[in-house]
């Protein structure tokens, strides 16, 4: 699913979607395709509700992906990603559904997620997803996100 080559909400006053569902990502032509490179974007204030308690969750995620011919327009995924804080999803759910949303919808070469998620009822959930093995000679640094050490 690509846009057209003018991204939809570029230079646009746009307020958040009210569901991941009504969300749109836009999809731009990959200006280096052929090139094999790494686009990361961190979303350290990441919120979505529990399921089951209504109350918010917070995540630091960490999208890292391969392009092919496109390539997400960045004020999209941002609006796609604010989109969850209204959203009812286990961590696994969130995290794997964001992955694969933007594998199947902007097709690059590799994706991977990983959803470092601060504790809920004492516990840290750190959930990671990836489309398959990554290309040969891509690389591939660490997310950077350090294992949920409390206060201490």
């Amino acid at each position: 699913m690509i846009n057209s080559t003018t991204p939809k909400f570029l230079g646009q006053q746009t307020g958040l979607p009210a569901s991941p569902d009504e969300a749109v990502l836009d999809y731009v032509p990959n200006p280096r395709a052929g090139a094999l490179f790494l686009v990361r974007f961190a979303a350290p204030e990441f919120t979505s509700l529990c399921p089951v308690t209504g109350q918010p969750d917070f995540a630091h995620l960490v999208i890292d992906y391969a392009p092919g011919e496109t390539i997400v327009e960045s004020k999209s995924l941002k609006l796609f990603l604010g989109s969850f804080r209204n959203h009812n999803g286990f961590h696994e759910d969130v995290t794997v559904g964001i992955g694969q949303r933007l594998f199947a919808e902007m097709q690059p070469r590799w994706l991977r997620i990983g959803g470092y998620w601060y504790p809920r009822g004492g516990i840290p959930i750190d959930v990671f997803w990836q489309s398959g093995p990554a290309p040969d000679g891509l690389w591939l640094p660490d997310q950077g996100v350090a294992p949920y050490r409390g206060r201490g």
